[in-house]
């Protein structure tokens, strides 16, 4: 459902790890909290949350209620905000499992992704596996029918990226990632 000018537009995030406290993670919470400083309702499906995902399987008739959940979200989002990290040159398998698992928006009125900015950012431990994972978010977002935001940001954790409280030092480009989504859904919505 695009957003009415009833109701703020929601963005839906979808990142971390297995590991706790995961650096994507606590990034795609700062875009969130960008996102919600911006208008935006949220809601974030975390590492904890995908690790439960089964291995998506095409066949499989039975949707589990962790990806009921995460489709049904992404059904109703205006927008959404991924964060990877970023492995061996490409996003992670959690990550591209959770973006598999949006299959059954396929015959959907606004199919995937269709109709929604998506912000992606990448966090990995150098800018070779930065680029080259975020190159890899954005064709897969494409695929999906997203519109991927004119920023994607990444973030090298070689270059220890937070402070000692835990918040990311220089946020400028998560925060502009999110600020694009939702004013992508400001104006898009109907």
């Amino acid at each position: 459902m695009p957003t009415r000018p009833d109701r703020p537009p929601l963005i839906v995030g979808l990142g971390g790890t297995v590991r706790s406290p995961s650096s994507s993670e606590r990034v795609l919470s700062a875009a969130m909290a960008a996102a919600e400083a911006a208008g935006a309702r949220t809601q974030m499906f975390g590492g904890e949350v995908l690790s439960r995902l089964p291995i998506f399987n095409p066949t499989d008739a039975e949707h589990p209620p962790e990806r009921s959940a995460l489709v049904d979200a992404v059904r109703e989002a205006d927008g959404v905000i991924v964060a990877t990290p970023g492995y061996h040159g490409s996003l992670s398998g959690l990550i591209k499992n959770a973006l598999d698992s949006l299959e059954p928006l396929r015959e959907d009125t606004r199919p995937y992704l269709d109709g929604r900015a998506v912000g992606c950012i990448v966090v990995a431990d150098g800018w070779q596996a930065c680029g080259s994972a975020l190159a890899h978010l954005r064709s897969i977002v494409h695929a999906l029918r997203g519109w991927p935001t004119p920023l994607g940001a990444t973030i090298n954790s070689a270059l220890k990226p937070f402070g000692d409280d835990g918040a990311l030092k220089e946020p400028w480009q998560v925060e502009m990632v999110a600020q694009q989504v939702v004013a992508f859904a400001k104006a898009w919505g109907r």
